[in-house]
């Protein structure tokens, strides 16, 4: 069996560690496995390749932009792909990630339905069933069909002109024929999946992995000499760029301001402008970290780690705190609330900082019992090899028939 994954990213974000730890996982159990992606650094690993020009990337956002246009634009990175699904001759495309500006999804639906290629495709979104949105928050259009978009300046923006109501359509048309498995792994996302067009689609709900060697316990004693933690309560937000409204840095923020003068401090990690924002005495802020052995010394750090996002699917910075030992504590949007179980979670309906603060200023020292519990959840939950097994499934299924 021949297996291409394709995907916006691969290694450097949520969906890119997903789809390399799928790769890693099909190749050690002797599936030959190819991954295409759209943006971001070279990975110098057999087969793996990234099929779009950063210029071409900057091009179609543009025109995205200009004419309101998404997914419509990278004729060459599209003719690059559709050359290596030729060449590589998959029995199975995994599809995760298809907007982020690097193909024509028309195009590659369209080949895959006429050459019947068995097709999953994660969603790890929105994207696919509404015009345009990955999250489409309290808007509801979707169920019947999008126009007058209340998000058109939201990601993938458009400047001017809203043709949601054309690419809801066209979404509608390309899949109302494609037999393709729909992965997702939230139950609320599948439940999202079952109120759109997409309704009558094969479903199926398969958690998000993790490296669970990676991200585990450290020592961290040079990091709490480093910042000058000892006998501090740790607070970790982290996120890619952390104080966007979808990643709700601003309710960290007020979080730590009404939590001055207690013995906690907040660490945020991610922040894009670190000159825009002005950040109280009790919280260390800092750009992004690439690093995930650093990385995971932070989740590590942390007595909790604050999750405040607006929308979430299914977030592997919950899984990776996880891992490293570290109970999660956030706002009950989207299917965050089922990455983590109590005793190991606790979450709050979007909005109630009162409460979430409440929370933080009861918090103690995490124990080893509660290192242990989350540690075992995640090994048990979240492993690549609990994660590949089901996805293996799913290939095999109907593939002799």
């Amino acid at each position: 069996m021949r297996v291409l994954i394709i995907d916006v990213n691969c290694k450097y974000s949520s969906t890119g560690k997903i789809v390399l730890n799928l790769y890693e996982y099909l190749n050690n159990h002797s599936i030959e496995t190819a991954i295409c992606y759209g943006r971001g650094p070279r990975i110098s690993k057999k087969n793996i390749f990234r099929i779009a020009s950063p210029l071409e990337v900057l091009i179609h956002a543009f025109l995205a932009r200009l004419t309101g246009l998404n997914g419509y634009f990278s004729p060459f990175s599209t003719a690059r792909l559709l050359r290596v699904i030729k060449k590589f001759k998959p029995n199975v495309v995994h599809l995760h990630e298809l907007h982020g500006y690097y193909v024509n999804y028309g195009l590659i639906i369209k080949y895959l339905k006429r050459n019947r290629i068995k097709t999953i495709w994660t969603f790890h979104c929105e994207y696919m069933y509404t015009g345009k949105c990955g999250h489409a928050n309290q808007c509801e259009k979707w169920k019947t069909e999008c126009n007058k978009c209340p998000q058109l300046r939201v990601y993938p923006k458009s400047l001017m002109f809203d043709f949601t109501r054309l690419m809801f359509r066209y979404k509608k048309k390309l899949m109302e024929d494609f037999d393709c498995v729909i992965v997702t792994p939230s139950v609320w996302l599948s439940n999202r999946v079952k109120n759109s067009f997409l309704q009558n689609k094969k479903n199926v709900v398969v958690r998000n992995s993790i490296n669970i060697d990676l991200y585990s316990p450290r020592d961290v004693e040079d990091l709490i000499k480093m910042h000058g933690l000892e006998h501090k309560i740790i607070v970790l937000a982290l996120a890619p760029n952390l104080m966007s409204a979808q990643k709700g840095g601003e309710w960290v923020l007020k979080a730590a301001n009404s939590c001055s003068g207690e013995q906690v401090m907040f660490v945020m990690i991610g922040i894009d402008d670190m000159d825009k924002w002005k950040f109280p005495g009790n919280v260390i802020a800092m750009p992004r970290i690439y690093d995930q052995n650093l990385l995971a010394k932070y989740y590590s750090l942390a007595d909790i780690f604050l999750i405040c996002s607006e929308k979430e699917n299914f977030p592997t910075t919950c899984l990776e705190a996880l891992a490293c030992g570290t109970p999660v504590v956030g706002f009950n949007t989207g299917g965050t609330a089922e990455t983590v179980p109590e005793p190991y979670g606790k979450f709050y309906e979007y909005g109630d900082i009162e409460s979430l603060i409440n929370y933080i200023k009861t918090m103690k020292h995490k124990t080893i019992d509660i290192i242990g519990g989350c540690r075992k959840f995640a090994i048990e939950h979240y492993s690549n090899a609990s994660m590949g097994e089901k996805y293996l499934k799913l290939y095999q299924d109907g593939l002799e028939k």
